[in-house]
């Protein structure tokens, strides 16, 4: 089966040359009205079909590493590294990502789906989706070049007498031993490795000087999507560090997590300035450069994921595939500068702001802001590889830099999610400015005065300053958005009479995409509350021995005992607690600590209690040698459970924007 699936990689790098080679060459014969021997037309159609065949190339092999992984063939280097025996079955899909070998092979066949769609559609526009489909060939020949030639997934285990087989595997990393690992890594490369496709069509179409915006059109719902996967990847990654890690916290600005919020910043950026495109002409070369800086970084996450640039408990070992990353990397920017340089004109625009307020001024700022926002995280990134391939010296960027720089940018962004929406089109009038603006004021006010009325002090500290503003932000955005609600249903209540939530349901269904935007402003507000809530953690750490009690107001843990339990992959040890508020018991938590057989490494299984003013994080840290008594160190972490619902709400919002609208309303 290993010789099948290192034979189905040569096919699909063989099927990816010739969609690139005579692919290119038909549009370059095409562009120059040249007569070949075979029409160009239909060299087109053969390369479009090699793509497609690339595709089933691919599948092959990961069928190949998964029926390996499954039959427990430790003659494989990569299975014998990152499974073993008594691995759940679950467990074992997670295999093909847990190491740099099959997460590449997953980042080319998912590159090889998304190809496979993209290819099928052609018939949209079958010029520019051939000029796609080359640029997309290209991106993936270099992947293959990885898997076929770098990262070879198929190795063979080496020292191994002829017909000896280990007799089991070093495991699964005991991290990737949670659910929500079996689907956080797919969700991320999916975004990672959607943002291709926009690309390829916004670089298409650039060198072929396509007409008007149907580029955008064409793309939108990819990029749409492709954020949708991202977004999830990004709020498992944040759920799962909550739950797994132990730390009380959900986003610590590790380099890798670093990587991930980038290009989700620079991608919610391109969907607001496209709309200044669609409707006004307008910000062409922004929308073109934020889906080629997007594509870049998710190459640059897929780097630091991948080649062990940074240090990080995402991140593999060090190893020289990141001199080819950044080859490639460089490849990419020479040929966005290149290209743009020789059709900037074709992005020139006779239109221009006529008012600073306005919504496409406001659309502006949002962009400058992501942007600034994007620039600042890669920046503290990338800046200890940096200054020790430079100096040589290592040097950590933590979050007191990233809380100083992202923290004033995040209210900013979160201003402009209020202010947007009472904006109008080109200018926006006085009279306006008044109507749109009172109630929001009011929230904003009568939020930061009851905050201080209830023991907000602001002045403690720049955290709660911080808290203090973002709970009256919140408060005056969600007004705002909701009398967008408000008004538009009020129109719809006077002309049908209906109630006024029939009439809110009406008005969204006739323009899902703009309501969709409010609906994920709203879940945005509330993951800001959430984040807010950070400011007012506390924890507490003791040693206890049954019949001992530990406060955290307002519970108290009084715990119960101990046991051990144990299987064929870990064993396990549990501290045993009922949980105690006013006196009364309202539950019983058990927070674990494993060690895993096969690898000889331990997990934190967390206990949390979830309500919506706080969690309550429980974790059992290991046993004192001294003493033999359990370590437990407690958190009272409040609003954590808005965070989560703000995910959903954020989820539910763009597939409602995604939704064809009924009797759409032209005009915003």
């Amino acid at each position: 089966m290993a010789t099948f699936g290192v034979v189905s990689l040569y096919v699909a790098l063989v099927m990816a040359a010739y969609n690139l080679l005579v692919g290119g060459l038909a549009l370059f014969a095409i562009e120059r009205k040249w007569q070949l021997a075979v029409p160009a037309a239909r060299l087109a159609d053969t390369a479009r079909r090699a793509g497609i065949t690339t595709f089933f190339g691919v599948s092959a092999a990961v069928f190949a590493i998964y029926w390996l992984i499954f039959k427990d063939d430790f003659t494989i280097l990569y299975v014998l590294q990152h499974s073993n025996r008594a691995l759940d079955l679950k467990y074992k899909f997670a295999s093909l990502w847990a190491g740099q070998e099959g997460s590449l092979l997953l980042w080319t066949w998912l590159l090889a789906l998304y190809g496979f769609i993209l290819r099928l559609t052609h018939k949209a526009d079958v010029k520019l989706h051939a000029y796609a489909g080359v640029i997309l060939s290209t991106v993936q020949l270099f992947f293959l070049i990885l898997v076929n030639f770098v990262a070879l997934p198929f190795l063979p285990t080496p020292g191994l007498p002829p017909g000896q087989v280990p007799a089991d595997g070093n495991g699964l990393n005991p991290l990737l031993q949670y659910a929500e690992m079996i689907i956080h890594p797919p969700m991320l490369y999916l975004g990672y490795v959607g943002f291709t496709i926009p690309f390829a069509f916004a670089l298409g179409a650039l060198m072929m000087r396509y007409p008007g915006e149907k580029w955008i059109k064409i793309t939108r719902r990819w990029t749409l999507i492709t954020w949708i996967f991202l977004t999830i990847g990004v709020f498992l990654g944040m759920h799962w560090a909550y739950a797994v890690l132990g730390w009380g916290g959900y986003w610590g600005w590790d380099p890798v997590e670093n990587a991930s919020i980038m290009p989700w910043l620079t991608a919610t950026a391109f969907f607001h300035s496209v709309m200044i495109q669609e409707k006004r002409g307008m910000m062409k070369s922004w929308n073109v450069w934020l889906i080629f800086i997007t594509f870049i970084l998710s190459l640059i996450g897929t780097l630091l994921t991948r080649g062990g640039l940074v240090s990080s408990v995402h991140a593999f070992a060090q190893s020289s595939i990141g001199y080819w990353f950044t080859g490639f990397l460089v490849i990419v920017l020479v040929t966005c500068i290149v290209t743009y340089a020789m059709q900037r004109n074709h992005l020139k625009t006779d239109r221009h702001f006529e008012s600073l307020v306005s919504r496409e001024s406001s659309f502006l700022f949002n962009n400058l802001v992501l942007l600034g926002a994007s620039i600042t995280i890669l920046i503290g990134t990338l800046f200890p590889v940096i200054r020790e391939y430079l100096v040589g010296d290592k040097v950590t960027v933590g979050a007191p830099y990233y809380n100083r720089v992202e923290l004033p940018i995040g209210l900013l962004l979160l201003f402009l999610t209020g202010v947007g929406p009472l904006l109008a089109w080109r200018s926006t009038s006085l009279k306006s400015i008044r109507r749109n603006f009172v109630a929001p004021i009011i929230a904003f006010w009568a939020t930061a005065i009851a905050a201080v009325i209830f023991g907000m002090r602001p002045q403690n500290s720049l955290g709660d300053f911080f808290a203090w503003v973002d709970f009256s932000l919140a408060a005056a955005v969600i007004v705002a958005i909701f009398s967008e609600f408000y008004r538009g249903a009020a129109v719809i209540h006077k002309q049908s009479g209906k109630d006024y939530l029939t009439s809110a349901f009406l008005l969204t269904a006739r323009n899902t995409r703009r309501y969709g935007g409010y609906i994920v402003h709203i879940g945005l507000v509330m993951t800001f509350i959430g984040f807010a809530g950070s400011a007012f953690n506390r924890n507490v750490e003791q040693e206890m021995n049954v019949g001992d009690k530990l406060v955290i107001a307002p519970y108290t843990l009084q715990m119960t005992g101990a046991t051990d339990d144990s299987n064929d992959n870990y064993d396990s040890g549990f501290v045993l607690f009922d949980v105690l508020k006013d006196g009364k018991k309202i539950l019983e938590i058990t927070p674990e600590k494993r060690l895993y057989r096969a690898s000889g490494e331990p997990q934190t299984i967390v206990s949390i209690h979830s309500t919506i003013l706080w969690d309550l994080y429980v974790v059992f840290e290991g046993v004192n040698p001294d003493t033999g008594l359990p370590i437990i160190k407690a958190f009272l972490n409040p609003l954590i459970s808005w965070v989560w619902v703000g995910f959903l709400v954020i989820i539910g919002g763009t597939i409602l924007a995604l939704i064809p609208s009924r009797n759409p309303i032209v005009r915003q």
